[in-house]
């Protein structure tokens, strides 16, 4: 049995665990399996100890620690419950508070990072549902789905548009003006295609009922003190400093304190999802390092055949595959090669972001959306969110591929 085969089985194997969150008769979770899919690829010799640094992405777990950090500081200053407190004065109908939730989300990860935006808010969206004895499904699938399309519009918006902006040299201007309308008008698909499956939730007569004031409590010196370091970062990370370093220094800086146990910061950090990633990207390198990406490549043939369908489409399935980072290092040397290079480098971005909203393994942030409410125990299922996140997917691609054809291509 060749390399590339076996790899590919105990990938496969693993990847369904992490669907259905566990593996049946075995007390397990996202986490152990995937540890389990790295120890059997180091056990069968797909990989060696060796190749384990390489594939790990220190950037992305650097700023998963570090906003770990931050949030912690967040929620101990009590910033999500006056947040919410706030939110809700606004407006109490669910169905305007989801416009509300989709633009915020997917405004600030166009800036901020998708991923960073996820950590961020999850906690924050959970202890204000369920305060409210909300179903809190239909706000996070609506987070992540929101976040992925928002960081399509700039480079700075996800992992995968930087790469693609250092290597195209697209300027930020040209890239966001062509992206940012398929944006922009996939957030209406995210509004109609929630409110539709969610009915009950979302009924025109249904409001919101506000926690009593009274019992927040909060923390003022904590809370003036994260905030400004969290907008120093923001600073930081619009002056063009790397998010993972601007994010681990703000991290240390909230750790020198007189006043906070650093027992109660680090009692918040969810370790469990750190492995996970770490084993994640583990997994996913043993993909590329054995040639079943390669494999894939040579199988589609779409060299000197490019167009915007048929990029966006094996940009969609590669993506999903081994994860849109990898997916867009696998065709990079594709699109160079094209004769007009740029409309490829747009529609590998496009494609490559909005297929993270396919599936539950689409991206990482849908991840670390799931992760992070299993920690306080709701569970975001693969095919509750699949059957949301498919229809708005392929509505949103649709917009794309009709967008960059007639302005871009």
């Amino acid at each position: 049995m060749s390399k590339t085969l076996i790899t590919f089985i105990i990938v496969f194997i693993t990847y369904i665990g992490i669907a259905i969150g566990y593996w049946p008769k075995l007390r397990s979770n996202r986490t152990t399996i995937t540890l389990i899919g790295a120890g059997l690829l180091i056990l069968f010799k797909q990989i060696s100890i060796k190749d384990i640094p390489g594939f790990l992405d220190i950037d992305t777990l650097i700023l998963l620690f570090s906003m770990m950090v931050i949030n912690a500081n967040l929620r101990l200053s009590g910033f999500f419950k006056l947040t919410g407190a706030y939110l809700l004065r606004l407006t109490r109908k669910p169905r305007v508070f989801l416009i509300i939730e989709i633009i915020v989300v997917g405004v600030l990860s166009a800036f901020f990072l998708n991923d960073t935006v996820c950590i961020m808010f999850t906690p924050f969206l959970l202890e204000l549902l369920l305060a409210m004895d909300r179903n809190p499904i239909p706000y996070l699938i609506a987070l992540a789905t929101a976040t992925n399309i928002g960081s399509t519009a700039t480079i700075t918006g996800n992992p995968q548009n930087m790469i693609i902006g250092v290597a195209s040299g697209i300027p930020f201007g040209q890239f966001s003006l062509a992206l940012a309308p398929i944006a922009i008008l996939s957030f209406i698909f995210i509004w109609i295609v929630i409110t539709q499956f969610y009915k009950k939730e979302f009924a025109r007569e249904n409001y919101f009922s506000i926690p009593p004031t009274q019992s927040i409590r909060y923390y003022k010196p904590l809370l003036i003190k994260t905030l400004v370091v969290v907008l120093g970062m923001f600073i930081a990370f619009l002056a063009g400093v790397s998010v993972a370093i601007a994010a681990f220094i703000a991290a240390c800086i909230l750790l020198i304190t007189r006043r906070v146990k650093p027992e109660k910061v680090f009692a918040e950090i969810d370790w469990g999802l750190l492995v996970f990633f770490a084993a994640l990207f583990i997994v996913t390198g043993a993909l590329e390092k054995n040639g079943v990406s390669t494999a894939f490549m040579a199988m589609t043939n779409i060299s000197g055949k490019e167009n915007v369908f048929s990029l966006s489409a094996v940009t969609v399935i590669l993506s999903n595959l081994v994860s849109n980072v990898p997916a867009v290092l696998l065709l990079k040397p594709v699109v160079t090669a094209m004769a007009d290079p740029t409309a490829g480098w747009l529609t590998l971005a496009a494609a490559s972001t909005l297929a993270g909203n396919l599936t539950l393994l689409g991206s990482v942030a849908n991840l670390i959306v799931a992760e992070s409410a299993q920690r306080r125990k709701v569970t975001l299922g693969f095919w509750e969110y699949t059957r949301a996140g498919l229809l708005i997917t392929l509505l949103s691609l649709v917009v794309s591929t009709i967008w960059l054809s007639l302005f871009v291509w």
